[in-house]
């Protein structure tokens, strides 16, 4: 395949995909005339293209359909159900000609003399009372125009690109409407317009072309993949210089450009959810018209970006989300007014970042899922034994669905019933790194919520050690960490029927002993020699304590893919290069869970949620960080928590007087009401801990000595400032004053830009 032909099949298809975004909305708006100037504006385009590229057959179907836009566009006709029906399969015509020149090189065989005919016959009305010939007439003045008028194009004219001949063609169909409502006596009458036309045009698609690039996504996962080694050169240049004070601007600089090169790619590399979400409207359209349920598509966040390859992992889970809440969830419309709901259901499509994810969230207004239901079906397919049904709560029932072969269908029709969905959504999730979760109300509705890592290359962990190996724990599913000193070992753990359990702030955690992992058979106690450690995780919902017997820095790791040999182990998802070049397995949280026999935690059921009522939702909002600053207790509230980061003194920078740091790219005030930083002046090899907080819309830092615990706090009331908190809690039996984040002074916008940064930098 030529250059050439592959940029038009490349221009068609986003072409269409703008028209299909269209017709989903045409049938709300019937009289948008901009709507349908921009349907019409993608059928002539192809059609344009096309007779330079030889392409009869599609030239043949897309003129037949820019026939009927036409009369719509000029107000002939009004676009109704059949109209827009007529015109998706239109849409699927173009698009499945087009795949086909792009696989073999040609159109094929195939005929639309049917879909033409159609097309046709959706003309009538307008057509009724003038011949068509008369039509056929009056366009062919437009055609008969010289080259000289900036007309159609001419055999013997061949443009340099399928841009300057989409240019000439559209130019020339500028003055076809005026001259099929008005034949006009003189063609230079028409000249002008069409001289405006042919002068406007060209210049809108030379901007465009000047203003973006098309770059394969094989050399986007290539340039990926360097920045992930030039992390990992980083993490060791970092570690082998950090002694030696004649490198430390070295490496500093070269940390700060490798953030912001990795920072760079990782944006080339997004796309918005909407190249996904835009599909979705004529899904639902179709599925409801052959269900004959009645349903209105709400759609958020679509701005959200994604990476491009997380982006074309979830399509289908999402395709298949979609179809079981139309097919199972929403209900026909004669059930859902003698339910006393409205007639139409409500389906939502929301995305949103939370931190290093991206949410999507898949939400019905329709019957909800009955456990009930899905434990008898659990049963009669032998799915789980009876005793094992019977300890099962209701969210761990819930988790049933995604089983290969499960469905609660009746029966099997075209849309679902053979139990592959929801299996297809957990599985290709979980190999993205992501999670599946689903909350349901019987007669209320479901959510689905598909968590997905923001970049698969490159993530935070924690690097723990355990029988003297290294493993590095994701961050995403950290919670905290408690840390037992050698005096509490003997009464830190809980025994229930051999079962470790640690008494976190009231609540009973399931331990999991790493080295018990690694080891079947190994004693599992703390070490009252020594300090130990617990990793707080929440996996998929099953929340629980990993006991590691030490910790190191948190490192960014780039994850390298497993053998199939450690795949099958069940505890890892990936492996790494540390910054002291060891190598260090990847361990997946859910799978050690689900290993260990963790159950779903039964607290963070939304029931329970519900019941504690605003109760429950108080204590949520009271959970602090307890920190020290230069002797000194403080408390952070942990929603407002983004990242702990231990770093040298010579990563702050000072504009003018305020202390700064360059974190991920982006310039961070840094608070330091304590005097950390002004203890550590003198001292160049220090290391200071900055926690990263959220204030609103922006990123704070506040710089402390020392981490000290997660606590729950009493009632806030106003008192006087330390570290400046103009509030106090009561944590651990003391007094402790609150970091009022929003009284951190905010850096001027001149001092954010990225000239002011680099001045920073050096």
């Amino acid at each position: 395949m030529d250059d050439l032909t592959r940029e038009f099949l490349i221009e068609s298809q986003e072409g269409l995909d703008r028209m299909e975004r269209g017709l989903t909305e045409l049938e709300k708006r019937p009289e948008d005339t901009g709507l349908l100037a921009e349907i019409f504006r993608s059928v002539h385009t192809i059609k344009g293209t096309t007779g330079f590229l030889g392409f009869k057959r599609l030239e043949k179907l897309a003129h037949a359909g820019e026939n009927l836009l036409g009369l719509l566009r000029d107000g002939k006709l009004r676009a109704d159900g059949p109209i827009v029906t007529g015109l998706l399969k239109l849409l699927d015509g173009l698009r499945a000609i087009l795949k086909f020149i792009e696989a073999a090189g040609d159109e094929g065989d195939g005929s639309d003399a049917e879909l033409i005919r159609v097309l046709v016959e959706l003309q009538a009305p307008a057509r009724a009372g003038q011949p068509v010939s008369a039509a056929h007439g009056a366009k062919s003045v437009a055609k008969s125009a010289p080259a000289s008028t900036a007309g159609p194009m001419t055999p013997s004219v061949a443009p340099a690109s399928p841009a300057a001949a989409v240019a000439n063609s559209t130019a020339g169909a500028a003055a076809a409407p005026q001259s099929e409502k008005v034949a006009p006596p003189a063609t230079e009458e028409a000249a002008p317009l069409k001289a405006e036309g042919a002068k406007l045009r060209p210049q809108a698609v030379g901007s465009a072309a000047e203003s973006t690039l098309r770059v394969d996504i094989t050399l986007l996962n290539r340039m990926m993949n360097l920045v992930g080694e030039l992390v990992l050169t980083r993490n060791q240049v970092l570690q082998a210089t950090a002694a030696d004070p004649n490198m430390t601007p070295l490496s500093r600089r070269l940390d700060m450009v490798t953030a912001d090169l990795r920072e760079t790619v990782m944006k080339a590399r997004m796309q918005p959810v909407s190249n996904i979400f835009s599909k979705m409207p004529r899904l639902v359209r179709d599925l409801t018209q052959s269900l004959g349920h009645r349903a209105r598509l709400e759609m958020e966040g679509q701005e959200t970006e994604l990476d491009k390859s997380l982006l074309e992992a979830i399509k289908d889970p999402l395709t298949h989300a979609v179809r079981n809440a139309l097919d199972h969830g929403i209900e026909p419309p004669e059930v859902r007014v003698a339910q006393g709901k409205d007639a139409e259901g409500v389906l939502r499509l929301r995305a949103a970042q939370e931190g290093s994810h991206v949410l999507v969230e898949i939400s019905d207004d329709g019957a909800g899922i009955a456990v009930d239901k899905v434990r008898a079906k659990a049963l009669e397919r032998g799915l789980i034994s009876a005793e094992r049904a019977a300890q099962l709560g209701e969210r761990e029932l819930l988790q049933l669905i995604f089983l290969p072969g499960f469905s609660t269908a009746a029966q099997v029709t075209n849309v679902s019933g053979r139990g592959v969905g929801m299996d297809v959504v957990r599985t290709n999730v979980e190999k993205i790194g992501g999670k599946v979760e689903i909350d349901s109300r019987p007669g209320k509705g479901t959510t689905l919520r598909l968590r997905i890592p923001l970049t698969l290359a490159i993530v935070p962990a924690l690097i723990v050690r355990s029988l003297k190996q290294s493993f590095a724990l994701p961050q995403g599913a950290l919670s905290e960490l408690v840390h037992i000193p050698p005096e509490r070992t003997a009464t830190a753990i809980e025994w229930i029927e051999n079962a470790p359990l640690y008494r976190l702030r009231g609540r009973l955690l399931p331990l999991v002993f790493l080295d018990g992992l690694l080891m079947p058979g190994r004693e599992c106690r703390l070490d009252p020699s020594r300090d130990n450690f617990i990793a707080v995780l929440d996996a998929d919902g099953r929340r629980f304590g990993l006991v590691v017997e030490s910790l190191a820095d948190p490192e960014e790791i780039v994850v390298k893919p497993l053998s199939a040999v450690l795949k099958d182990i069940g505890l890892y998802s990936g492996a790494t290069v540390l910054g002291n070049a060891d190598l260090a397995l990847i361990l997946d949280p859910t799978s050690i869970a689900l290993k260990a026999g963790v159950a779903l935690d039964e607290a963070d059921d939304p029931d329970c949620a519900v019941e504690g009522g605003e109760e429950s939702q108080e204590t949520a909002r009271q959970e602090f960080l307890l920190v020290e600053a230069s002797g000194r207790r403080a408390a952070v509230q942990l929603a407002d928590v983004l990242r702990i980061e231990q770093l040298p003194l010579s990563r702050i920078e000072y504009i003018g007087y305020r202390p700064v740091l360059n974190f991920a790219g982006q310039l961070l005030p840094v608070e330091d009401a304590g005097g950390v930083l002004a203890g550590c002046e003198g001292k160049p090899d220090a290391q200071v801990v900055v926690v990263i907080c959220r204030d609103g819309g922006r990123q704070v830092a506040v710089a402390v000595s020392h981490v000290l615990d997660v606590a729950a706090g009493g009632d806030l009331f106003e008192a006087g400032a330390n570290l400046r908190a103009e509030s106090v809690t009561l944590l651990k039996d003391r007094v402790t004053g609150v970091v009022n984040l929003v009284g951190v002074e905010r850096l001027p916008a001149a001092e954010t830009a990225p000239a002011a940064l680099a001045a920073a930098q050096t």
